[in-house]
């Protein structure tokens, strides 16, 4: 496997993966343009969950957490162009274009896009730069790159505007509801602050007040809970199960499932 090749860095990523599978957790900071070059992408969120194969696009929302799975497939290796459109860039173009902004957006937060000859060409055109990275890209090269990558959006799909330029600070939503949906994501404390529109230290106080404990202790109580309820109900082998509920090691997720429950979860019949 190799790494992904930056074609600028933080901007245009061509991403490559030989034959392996890799899903990966994923904090979606900036609306992102994916294009399927070649294996299947998958996105998997709280609310939504979507599937692309070769030729395809998706529009994903800032803000976002979710699990990413790049499946190789016919023997071929997984390969995806993406393009990060980063709200400076967005805020520019918005000026620019003189688009009306600060409505806040309601619609799906990831959206697959239409496939049309002038995206194809558009892709197909960074190309080039991906096979030739030594300096063959400048900054305001890849801007333009950028920002030409927007206008077909919004050319491709009507509608899209509201979602790209929407500048709004994440609005304060349902905390215990956002968290009894997204607690096994392995994410610091801090972002999952910044996702229900709070501060940290707002975050921690409402958090005291509805679940009645600090947040690192609540998440680890529930993932475990959890944890034992795969293991007894479900049949599910701890090795299996510890990543998709946040443990970063099975030892880890040993070690604290014993000194919560008195035993390992490997002495559970399965």
């Amino acid at each position: 496997m190799t790494n992904p090749t930056e074609i600028l860095p933080g901007v245009i990523f061509y991403s490559y993966f030989s034959k392996e599978r890799k899903d990966k957790v994923a904090f979606m900071e900036h609306n992102t343009l994916v294009m399927q070059v070649s294996g299947r992408f998958s996105l998997e969120t709280a609310t939504q969950k979507i599937a692309m194969g070769a030729g395809e696009m998706l529009l994903i929302q800032k803000n976002q957490l979710g699990e990413i799975t790049k499946t190789p497939l016919d023997d071929q290796d997984y390969e995806t162009i993406v393009i990060c459109l980063q709200e400076e860039l967005l805020r520019a173009i918005a000026l620019e274009e003189q688009v009306e902004t600060g409505r806040k957006y309601s619609g799906p937060p990831n959206v697959l896009i239409p496939a049309n000859d002038f995206l194809r060409a558009f892709f197909q055109s960074v190309i080039p730069y991906i096979r030739n990275p030594q300096g063959a890209v400048t900054a305001r090269l890849a801007t333009l790159k950028v920002k030409e990558a927007v206008h077909l959006l919004i050319h491709s799909k009507p509608g899209l505007e509201e979602l790209l330029f929407d500048f709004s600070e994440p609005y304060k939503m349902d905390l215990e509801k956002f968290m009894l949906s997204n607690f096994h994501y392995n994410v610091p404390v801090e972002k999952f602050a910044r996702l229900t529109g709070r501060s940290l230290a707002g975050f921690k106080r409402d958090f005291q007040k509805i679940f009645g404990m600090a947040p690192r202790h609540w998440l680890q109580e529930r993932r475990l809970l959890e944890a034992r309820h795969l293991i007894e109900t479900k049949n599910k082998k701890p090795s299996a199960i510890y990543l998709d509920l946040g443990f970063e090691s099975l030892s880890h997720f040993s070690h604290s499932f014993k000194k919560k429950f008195g035993k390992a979860p490997s002495e559970y019949p399965g």
